[in-house]
Protein backbone atom coordinates (compact mmCIF):
# COMPACT_ATOMS: atom_id res chain seq x y z
CA UNK A 1 0.00 0.00 0.00
CA UNK A 2 2.82 2.24 0.38
CA UNK A 3 4.06 1.54 -2.88
CA UNK A 4 1.25 3.46 -4.71
CA UNK A 5 0.93 6.20 -2.28
CA UNK A 6 4.32 7.16 -2.57
CA UNK A 7 4.02 6.86 -6.89
CA UNK A 8 1.13 8.76 -6.05
CA UNK A 9 3.32 11.73 -4.90
CA UNK A 10 5.92 11.69 -7.85
CA UNK A 11 5.59 14.65 -10.41
CA UNK A 12 4.78 13.83 -14.27
CA UNK A 13 5.58 15.59 -17.23
CA UNK A 14 4.17 15.84 -20.68
CA UNK A 15 7.11 16.02 -23.38
CA UNK A 16 8.72 15.86 -26.88
CA UNK A 17 12.01 13.74 -27.18
CA UNK A 18 14.30 15.50 -28.63
CA UNK A 19 17.18 13.47 -28.92
CA UNK A 20 17.38 9.34 -28.19
CA UNK A 21 21.29 8.73 -29.34
CA UNK A 22 22.35 7.50 -25.89
CA UNK A 23 22.05 3.90 -24.57
CA UNK A 24 18.74 3.58 -22.33
CA UNK A 25 18.21 7.23 -22.34
CA UNK A 26 16.00 10.19 -24.12
CA UNK A 27 16.31 13.75 -23.70
CA UNK A 28 13.03 15.26 -23.50
CA UNK A 29 11.68 18.75 -24.01
CA UNK A 30 8.64 20.04 -21.66
CA UNK A 31 7.11 23.11 -22.69
CA UNK A 32 5.48 25.59 -20.14
CA UNK A 33 3.57 28.74 -20.78
CA UNK A 34 4.14 31.49 -18.10
CA UNK A 35 2.94 35.30 -17.94
CA UNK A 36 6.15 37.70 -17.44
CA UNK A 37 5.43 39.53 -14.25
CA UNK A 38 6.12 43.51 -15.42
CA UNK A 39 5.25 43.29 -19.17
CA UNK A 40 2.15 40.56 -18.93
CA UNK A 41 3.64 38.92 -22.44
CA UNK A 42 3.10 35.26 -22.33
CA UNK A 43 6.27 33.53 -22.61
CA UNK A 44 7.19 29.73 -23.73
CA UNK A 45 9.46 28.25 -21.59
CA UNK A 46 11.83 24.87 -22.60
CA UNK A 47 13.43 22.63 -20.07
CA UNK A 48 15.50 19.50 -20.52
CA UNK A 49 15.00 16.10 -18.58
CA UNK A 50 17.20 13.34 -19.25
CA UNK A 51 14.53 10.33 -18.58
CA UNK A 52 15.71 6.62 -18.39
CA UNK A 53 13.98 4.00 -20.57
CA UNK A 54 14.66 0.69 -21.87
CA UNK A 55 12.80 -1.31 -24.03
CA UNK A 56 11.00 -0.33 -27.42
CA UNK A 57 13.46 2.11 -28.77
CA UNK A 58 11.64 6.10 -28.92
CA UNK A 59 11.81 7.66 -32.22
CA UNK A 60 12.38 11.69 -32.19
CA UNK A 61 9.25 13.52 -31.86
CA UNK A 62 7.22 11.28 -29.87
CA UNK A 63 5.72 12.39 -27.18
CA UNK A 64 6.05 10.89 -23.82
CA UNK A 65 5.05 11.46 -20.10
CA UNK A 66 8.35 11.70 -17.91
CA UNK A 67 8.06 10.84 -14.47
CA UNK A 68 10.35 11.76 -11.40
CA UNK A 69 12.40 8.68 -9.54
CA UNK A 70 15.76 8.11 -7.61
CA UNK A 71 18.68 9.39 -8.88
CA UNK A 72 19.96 7.10 -11.34
CA UNK A 73 22.93 9.08 -13.21
CA UNK A 74 24.35 12.28 -12.51
CA UNK A 75 21.86 14.12 -14.63
CA UNK A 76 19.14 11.34 -14.81
CA UNK A 77 16.21 11.76 -11.89
CA UNK A 78 13.18 10.96 -14.43
CA UNK A 79 11.99 7.63 -16.26
CA UNK A 80 9.87 7.37 -19.07
CA UNK A 81 6.21 5.73 -17.82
Amino acid sequence: MEETSRANKRKTKKGIVISNKMVNTVVVAVDSVKRHPRYEKVVTIRNKFYAHHEGKPLQIGDEVIIQETRPISKLKRWRVV
